[in-house]
């Protein structure tokens, strides 16, 4: 409409500028967006905080009332059940309502299941469930808890969404579902995420705060320690971050899997896993140990095998049996869902209009003050079904008081009801009536019957006109005038409503708390400790190996030391270059010549029987970057690092370390430059020699130590670049290998010393022709 009367405007008035045309669609798309936004987050993605229940969770519980699916009666079709949601209540897909309705029946995902299903629900490992067609539903007891009252005029209800029925427009609640089933959701600009809880130490904390209404949230925590998952579990995260968690609205829990050490006997053991955390799917979490094993990220970690059938049993087997569980345990816990972070975001509507990040004791105050009015209307509503029924009892007792004349209007009258109504049943009709009989409001004291009387006179049958009948009567209105008495106490006295809402709320707990089916706590509470950085010689046997990598990145190890002479096989067209001894303990650096240093732990090196791998698969090596160096990492070494443009530093090695297969980047370089030298450094001097067969010593002092970067000018070129570089000591002379292979010494270099970045001279004779120093 804003865009159709603006272009009508730019008709009339053809001077109009851009910005008046485009203000409207500004303020047209800014008001849909809004109003969008305004449905999702109350009707759709944040949960009331007095019920804790979606629109959809509210309109599938209460078509399913409406179908009477009690949790005592039969089951009817979760198709009947979503297409009656759909045609009634929430016009949106079928798929969605039966995806809901299907969580409400997943004992692992709820705490307390508000539906029971029949039939294939979904199960731990993340399977889906069954179509709608062939499953089957009714509502739990705990469901039916949620509606009690519905009937009572305890909440307000609302036109559905084509006008043609009623839907409540929130449940009454009769315990905080909120926070004991939990919920989550994703709005627009906001989002919710409530775990869910105890059923017991949440009324127990209800009934702390209706006594202590000013209690801190410190002692509320005394009642409700943390969460309850019901897949169980362990919660490791400190108090005093629970605390604030509960006080703020935000915070999360670290939440780790229950498992304890098997004993198979003969010194063998096995770790059994009973309990995963919550909404970890049980297929994706050995999924992923399984790729722990594959990578050989812990090598310690030998096999894990899923024994579950109805319980969760993993098994988790060591690769050495003379490691410790606790070592196995948290380096797993370090690397898979095992421990997980469950976020607390307690974002919710309160009154169902305005949503806020509520605290622990915000939410349990805003269930309380529900339950206050849920008890106020249903008295009310209470008190006028007595009143009328006082009223109709009232008439009975006149009627039995003046029986013939009754019959006698009603046999002869040719309009008994208005005969009824208009004769005088007073003094002179009605017999002596004791001091408790009740007089109706409605006629006055003037001793005439009103028009509900009347009728309910006409309606009597003819069997009820007996003495025993009357006497009936008189014990059920004076039961009555005693129940309203009692009505008109509590609806005046505050204190006496809560003492009412303390009652309804330990019948509550007897029904769902600790002692009955599934009520007790699942998931505990323990210390996390302190999970140490593990060093890899801890966690696999040390044994030798030789390490062989190819001219075309084809990298094994081979068991033990071989001898350096061993004939080895390679592909067709491949010869090796790298050949050492190393052992599995050890901790490999692969240099590439973009510059990037790769960490290869020998441990995980493929075996030497066939050609081994690529070295490609194991790293993020780019196809168009070759290999520099390979060696062993020692610990507080250095090394000396060069560009083919003659630039470079010197780093410590233990900071070209990478955690992730994607590499560390060191020596920077561009263009066609590329990474050429790393060198061990070993001595006092620098030794470099270009391509161009010019040698250049100077003072390793004159090289800056770096972490990362271009590094500083080795030598000077006129053109070509740098072929090699090594690290000696000057008083030992400088070292290489003649075309004959014999070695060479050179120890009278005042030739060749100079400052850093000078060109050198020409290289002495007999200096190989391929411009490299001795290794």
């Amino acid at each position: 409409m804003a865009i159709t009367r603006c272009m009508d405007d730019q008709t009339d008035d053809p001077k109009m500028e851009h910005s008046e045309l485009a203000e409207p669609l500004r303020r047209a798309i800014g008001e849909r967006y809004l109003t969008y936004a305004l449905s999702t987050i109350m009707d759709r993605a944040l949960p009331d905080a007095r019920d804790g229940l979606k629109p959809v969770h509210r309109r599938i519980l209460y078509a399913m009332r409406e179908l009477r699916l009690a949790s005592t009666g039969g089951f009817r079709k979760s198709a009947k059940i979503s297409g009656d949601v759909m045609g009634n209540y929430h016009p949106h897909g079928d798929a969605a309502i039966y995806d809901a309705m299907a969580r409400l029946a997943q004992d692992f995902n709820v705490r307390y299941p508000l539906v029971d299903g029949q039939g294939n629900f979904g199960n731990i490992d993340g399977d889906n469930p069954a179509a709608s067609r062939y499953t089957e539903a009714r509502l739990t007891a705990a469901a039916e808890a949620l509606m009690e009252g519905l009937a009572e005029n305890a909440v307000d209800f609302r036109d559905n969404y084509d006008g043609t029925l009623t839907e409540p427009v929130v449940l009454p609640a009769s315990f905080p579902n909120l926070l004991a089933n939990g919920s989550s959701g994703i709005a627009v600009g906001m989002a919710t995420n409530i775990p869910p809880h105890n059923i017991e130490e949440l009324i127990n904390a209800c009934l702390y705060l209706i006594k202590s209404p000013n209690a801190r949230d410190e002692t509320l925590i005394e009642h409700i320690p943390g969460p309850d998952f019901p897949t169980g579990g362990v919660i490791v995260e400190p108090r005093e971050n629970i605390i604030e968690a509960y006080r703020t609205g935000r915070g999360s829990f670290r939440l780790r899997a229950k498992w304890e050490v098997e004993d198979l006997g003969r010194g063998q053991w096995q770790i059994v896993v009973t309990e995963i955390p919550y909404q970890v799917p049980k297929s994706r979490l050995i999924e992923k140990l399984a790729e722990l094993i594959q990578t050989k990220k812990i090598p310690i970690f030998g096999d894990v095998r899923d024994e579950s059938a109805e319980d969760v049993r993993l098994v988790i087997e060591p690769k050495t049996r003379n490691v410790d569980p606790e070592m196995l345990m948290g380096m797993l816990f370090r690397n898979s869902d095992l421990e997980v972070r469950f976020s607390l975001n307690m974002n919710v509507l309160i009154d169902g209009r305005q949503p806020k990040v509520c605290s622990l004791k915000e939410v349990l105050r805003a269930f309380l003050d529900h339950r206050r009015e849920v008890l106020l209307r249903r008295s009310q509503h209470r008190l006028e079904k007595i009143d009328h029924r006082l009223e109709v009892l009232e008439g009975f007792l006149i009627a039995f008081l003046n029986l013939d004349r009754v019959i006698d209007i009603i046999r002869y009258d040719d309009e008994p009801k208005a005969a009824l109504m208009r004769e005088d049943w007073g003094k002179d009709h009605v017999r002596a009536v004791s001091e408790k009989d009740y007089v109706s409001p409605a006629a006055g004291g003037t001793g005439e019957l009103s028009e509900v009387q009347a009728e309910a006179i006409l309606n009597m049958r003819l069997r009820s006109l007996r003495r025993l009948e009357e006497l009936e009567l008189r014990r059920e209105r004076d039961a009555l005038m005693e129940e309203r008495a009692g009505l008109e106490d509590l609806l005046e006295n505050e204190t006496v409503q809560w003492d009412s809402i303390s009652a309804q709320l330990r019948e509550t707990r007897t029904k769902f708390g600790k002692r009955s089916e599934g009520g007790a706590r699942r998931t505990r509470f323990a210390e996390a400790g302190a999970v140490e950085e593990v060093p890899l010689e801890a966690m696999i046997e040390r044994e030798p190996v030789t390490v062989v990598c190819s001219k075309m990145g084809w990298i094994r190890a081979m068991k033990g030391h071989v001898a350096q002479d061993t004939a080895l096989k390679f592909k067709d067209g491949d010869e090796g270059r790298f050949v050492f001894h190393a052992e599995t303990t050890d901790r490999l650096l692969l240099l590439g010549t973009n510059g990037r240093f790769y960490t290869l732990p020998a441990s995980q090196l493929p075996g030497g029987r066939g050609m081994g791998e690529p070295v490609r698969l194991m790293v993020d090596l780019p196809n168009e970057a070759d290999i520099v160096d390979l060696f062993i990492h020692r610990p507080g070494s250095k090394l000396l690092v060069a560009s083919s443009a003659g630039d470079g530093f010197v780093v410590p090695s233990d900071e070209v370390l990478a955690q992730t297969r994607t590499g560390r980047q060191v020596l920077n370089v561009r263009g066609d430059t590329v990474a050429r030298v790393c060198r061990a450094v070993a001595g006092d001097h620098v030794a470099c020699v270009g391509e161009n067969r010019k040698v250049l010593v100077f003072a390793l002092e004159e090289l800056p130590e770096m972490t990362r970067g271009k590094g500083v000018r080795l030598q000077k070129y006129k053109d070509g670049g740098l072929s090699d570089a090594t690290t000696f000591v000057l008083a030992d002379g400088l070292s290489w290998k003649d075309p004959a292979g014999r070695t060479r010494t050179e120890t009278d270099l005042g030739e060749w010393i100079g400052k850093r970045a000078a060109s050198g001279r020409m290289a002495p004779r007999g200096f190989p022709r391929d411009n490299r120093f001795t290794q």
